[in-house]
């Protein structure tokens, strides 16, 4: 009876671990999700040909004028160059990891969250080739990109959750 306990125990494992992974991989989280640094981070994006800005001209973190990358995740820069390449357009990050933003796991302080500015290439890019999620109250109008991204229209910017790299 011991030994039949012992098999049943190790195929329970194997399926639990088996739906975890699963469910981790539709979540986005088996993409990298590792922080990195400043440099790290504004070296890919300039490289990828994206632009980005604070209106203290600064990259402090922890002061909430500035845009910092300091602790984004590496799925979020991924992401971030993904939909440049597809767009098309050009694209100026104008938030990163800051303070001053909503806290939360999916947060910009933990690095899933960028900001983007607006311009009609990528408007129309986002209304034409994402699903249309509906009103958010407090927050704006949700576009969820096959990759499971979604983009809200927070009216003088597009906030960007990045559950994976979209790539």
């Amino acid at each position: 009876m011991s030994v039949h306990r012992s098999i049943l125990r190790r195929r329970l494992l194997t399926l639990l671990v088996t739906i975890a992974g699963a469910v981790g991989l539709g979540l986005g989280l088996a993409t990298p999700a590792f922080a990195i640094s400043q440099s790290s981070a504004t070296s890919q994006l300039r490289a990828a040909g994206i632009t980005w800005s604070s209106s203290g001209n600064c990259s402090n973190r922890n002061v909430a004028t500035c845009t910092s990358f300091e602790g984004v995740r590496q799925a979020t820069i991924d992401g971030i160059i993904t939909f440049k390449r597809a767009s098309g357009c050009a694209v100026n990050v104008t938030a990163g990891t800051e303070t001053g933003h909503a806290g939360g796991t999916y947060s910009h302080w933990n690095g899933y969250k960028l900001d983007i500015a607006k311009s009609s290439c990528v408007n129309n890019y986002i209304y034409n080739h994402y699903a249309y999620v509906g009103y958010i109250s407090g927050w704006g109008y949700q576009y969820r990109a096959a990759s499971g991204n979604l983009y809200t229209d927070e009216g003088d910017h597009w906030d960007i959750l990045f559950y994976s790299c979209g790539c």
